[in-house]
C-alpha cells in the first residue's frame, strides 16, 4: 500500500510543491488539467492527512482517476470524498473537456 505519511523531514512547502507538480506530470492531458486546477487552489488549505490521500491518489492510474473525476466510475470508498471535492472544484475544467 501506497504510503500516505510525508517524506522524512519533509517541510510542509516543499511537500506542497512536490505535489502539485506531480499533479501537472500526468500521463493523459484532461488529468493534467484537472488536478492543476484543484492543487493550485486547494493544496495549501489541506490538512497533512489530506496532502497524504492526494499523495496517495496520485499514485493511481490516470484512467481510473478520469472515470471517477467524471462519475463515469464510482471512486473506492478510500477516495471517495476526494474524488468529490475534485470533481466539485474542476467542473468547468471536466465540462471544457467533453
Amino acid at each position: 500500500m501506497i504510503s500516505e505519511q510525508p517524506r522524512d523531514g519533509e517541510p510542509r512547502d516543499v511537500r506542497i510543491k512536490r505535489l502539485k507538480m506531480r499533479s501537472m506530470r500526468r500521463g493523459i492531458k484532461e488529468m493534467d488539467l484537472i488536478l492543476i486546477h484543484f492543487s493550485e487552489a486547494h493544496l495549501a488549505s489541506m490538512d497533512d492527512a489530506g496532502l497524504g490521500l492526494y499523495d496517495a491518489l496520485l499514485s493511481e492510474n490516470d484512467q481510473d482517476l478520469y472515470q471517477w473525476v467524471t462519475g463515469q466510475v464510482a471512486a473506492p470508498d478510500r477516495f471517495s470524498a476526494l474524488v468529490a471535492e475534485i470533481a466539485a472544484a474542476s467542473e468547468g475544467v471536466v465540462a471544457d473537456i467533453r
